[in-house]
């Protein structure tokens, strides 16, 4: 059976079709009474956006959920993990400092930030899956027992995942430093004739895995812990995994991480993806391309298979911006050949996590 997935469309020409409202009658179409716990906490989970991107979700638009939220009885929060990477986000103060930068004070937003995992993202809660990859998966202790979640989730490309849309957000967003560990599980391997020894890679590297030996890189695979930052750092591609055979694993441990994250409570957790700016990278990295179609809207749904195929099909069918994606079938997979995004979706139906079937029901 197809799932209902609510669009607010990209054009707006009164003070009654801006975003702002768009997002409030999303909310609305969500019914958030149904899905928020009166008088208890509610977990507004989206990605506060890496120091020096700025295309991450507009703050403005979290306080209308905010709002929407407090009417509905809950308390309302917003929440991320800490990363597994170098960066600005890979502790709970610096992660703090980044939301405040990047306008989500509770001045602005109404609600307070909770970083989900500790301080450096040792809180971790095991949820038991039984699936191929794991048995259980470590979830980070806020995001696991917050009674209810809102999942907000800007829609568009990553250079591993393909594409990140509510699936991606609740798997590595979900999870606790451990929990990250194991969804990537993979060690990089470095392409000797292509590295121009530039040391970008060995700069970034949480865990100086790398290092410059005869002016090429060299990791150390005991020390690697497969966060790739430095795949997206270098300049010539001259990093790598093993493509052919570690990417549908590594997407398919995402996904069971996404299941961890809302097994035995889907009726308290609703999506909603922006589908606006629609870069090529993820908010992670510390700057922001051009998008590669125009913006396309906002999407919301009680279902996170549906709502991210819908707006992966939104994409695939939008013009494209970047003249080398004009005649992608699938403008992710152009844009990341090594990629296998698609299968986030394919695997979370298995999982039972939704359905790739969908209407699309305008507001």
């Amino acid at each position: 059976m197809a799932s209902v997935v609510y669009m607010a469309g990209p054009h707006g020409r009164s003070a009654s079709a801006n975003n702002y409202v768009k997002v409030e009658r999303l909310c609305d179409a969500l019914n958030l009474k149904k899905v928020v716990k009166k008088g208890e906490p509610c977990g507004i989970k989206l990605h506060f956006g890496e120091y020096g991107n700025n295309t991450h979700l507009n703050p403005g638009f979290v306080r209308r959920v905010v709002n929407k939220v407090s009417a509905a009885g809950a308390k309302p929060f917003l929440t991320d993990s800490t990363t597994l990477y170098s960066g600005m986000r890979n502790n709970a103060v610096d992660h703090l400092k980044v939301a405040y930068l990047h306008g989500f004070t509770p001045a602005v937003v109404d609600a307070p930030v909770i970083i989900a995992d500790g301080l450096f993202g040792e809180n971790g809660v095991p949820v038991r899956i039984d699936c191929k990859h794991f048995a259980e998966v470590y979830i980070a202790d806020v995001i696991d027992r917050a009674p209810s979640l809102v999942v907000l989730s800007h829609f568009k490309g990553h250079e591993m995942a393909g594409f990140g849309g509510a699936i991606k957000n609740l798997a590595m967003g979900g999870a606790c430093v451990r929990g990250k560990r194991d969804q990537h599980g993979v060690h990089v391997n470095i392409d000797e004739a292509k590295c121009v020894g530039c040391g970008r890679c060995v700069k970034v590297c949480p865990q100086k895995a790398l290092s410059l030996v005869d002016k090429k890189s060299h990791v150390d695979v005991r020390k690697c812990i497969g966060c790739f930052e430095c795949i997206t750092v270098c300049p010539v591609k001259a990093i790598g995994i093993d493509w052919a055979t570690e990417m549908k694993p590594f997407i398919e441990r995402m996904t069971e991480y996404a299941l961890g994250v809302v097994k035995g409570r889907q009726k308290r957790l609703c999506y909603i993806n922006f589908v606006m700016n629609v870069t090529p990278d993820c908010d992670c990295v510390q700057w922001s391309d051009l998008p590669i179609v125009p913006n396309l809207g906002i999407l919301a749904s009680h279902d996170p298979v549906a709502l991210d195929q819908a707006c992966l099909d939104l994409v695939n069918k939008a013009p494209a911006l970047d003249p080398k994606l004009a005649d992608a079938p699938d403008k992710f997979k152009a844009r990341w050949p090594h990629t296998e995004g698609e299968r986030q979706l394919s695997y979370a139906e298995e999982l039972g996590m939704g359905t790739r079937e969908y209407t699309i029901e305008n507001i």
